[in-house]
């Protein structure tokens, strides 16, 4: 039997780089509720549709190869996004989930004594991949959740290297112009880095949205994030990609995994983008459901910030038995799941993602319920 010593937190201790400590770690969206029963599960903003029945079918053919490395390139799948948008292939790289691409834009443009900026209610994605790389964060305020230009720009010194700005923005599902997009890049200086994050992208209809293709297209200088994680459903395979200046595709390839994307997620995310019935499908049951959610919502005296992505953010009164604490739990006991926002700034605001018909018509008939209780 082989015996160890006893080990001493004194001896032989690894310390991280100076920073790393003070990052809190990101934390999900729950997925468990005590008792038995069926779940609703509203937290984590994915597709009441799932994923497409094509990419489904491309996942398992897909398995008969898993002893091979995949393309390391994933020359085809980036053809088929290429294709998709009408861009160049060259200009994308795809990754591990958005996640990975943000973090991988962090590592190599970012170093101490720079800083970056994102805005109040921002992604907490990108406070975490600044201070791994050493940065200073810098939040910008927001007017009514929104992201405000002005804002940024006043955040700027000569220590910016970097924005991050979510478009739709999670989680207040609000979002910027296109003609803002611009007025925000043209008051930034050629080497400070714009990152548009489009992970909702494909839900906004408006006719004043754009999610920086055209920005990305007509600058050296700004870069657009995409997952296939919403509206595609495709959130367990973590897949998802960057559309950039050709220098900035270059050095993300250089610094990215050799093989950062499995076969499976390829496959099915070609297969997923390609499939335009099914994200038509997605866009119309969302909006339906988004709308209807925020008229019952409102109804009922809650506050709802009007959202252009796939989920609402529910604000509550401020009684102590109708705050959002207490709606969390009214809620969990009856299995149903919600996201609180504490650590992104709004601790008496619940996010709700829209859900099948049955989930949205539960939720409103549980929180009619939380509203009307004595």
């Amino acid at each position: 039997m082989v015996k160890y010593k006893t080990y001493a937190p004194e001896q032989g201790k690894l310390l991280p780089k100076a920073g790393i400590l003070d990052i809190s770690a990101y934390t999900p969206g729950k997925s468990q509720a005590p008792g038995t029963g069926r779940l609703i599960k509203l937290s984590s903003n994915e597709t009441p549709l799932g994923p497409s029945t094509n990419a489904i079918e491309a996942y398992h053919d897909a398995s008969a190869k898993l002893a091979l490395y995949p393309d390391g390139s994933a020359k085809l799948l980036r053809e088929t996004i290429a294709k998709r948008y009408d861009l160049n292939p060259i200009q994308i790289v795809c990754g591990a989930g958005s996640d990975e691409l943000l973090n991988l834009l962090a590592a190599a443009y970012l170093g101490p004594e720079d800083e970056a900026i994102y805005t109040e209610h921002g992604f907490l994605v990108y406070k975490i991949a600044i201070m791994a790389n050493g940065a200073r964060p810098v939040v910008a305020p927001e007017i009514n959740h929104t992201a405000d230009i002005n804002s940024i720009l006043d955040k700027v010194t000569d220590r910016t290297r970097a924005v991050f700005l979510a478009n739709p923005n999670n989680p207040t599902g609000t979002y910027c112009p296109v003609e803002s997009l611009w007025r925000l890049r043209e008051g930034l200086a050629d080497h400070i880095m714009l990152v548009l994050d489009g992970a909702y992208a494909e839900y906004v209809m408006h006719a004043d949205y754009n999610s920086g293709m055209d920005l990305v297209g007509q600058t050296g200088n700004t870069i657009m994030t995409r997952t296939f994680s919403k509206i595609y459903g495709l959130a367990s395979l973590r897949l998802g990609w960057a559309y950039c200046p050709p220098d900035v595709a270059d050095v993300l390839n250089r610094i990215r995994g050799p093989f950062n994307v499995s076969d499976p997620a390829i496959k099915a995310g070609i297969a997923a983008i390609e499939d335009e019935q099914h994200i038509q499908n997605a866009i119309e049951h969302n909006t339906k459901w988004r709308d209807w959610l925020s008229e019952k919502l409102t109804s009922i005296g809650l506050k709802v910030t009007p959202s252009v992505a796939n989920f609402v953010l529910l604000h509550f009164p401020g009684h102590p038995d109708r705050n959002a604490v207490a709606a969390d739990a009214f809620l969990m006991e009856r299995r149903i799941i919600l996201r609180r926002l504490e650590k992104y700034g709004l601790p008496n605001a619940l996010r709700l993602s829209v859900g099948s018909q049955a989930d949205n018509e539960a939720v409103v008939g549980a929180l009619t319920k939380f509203m009307n209780k004595q």
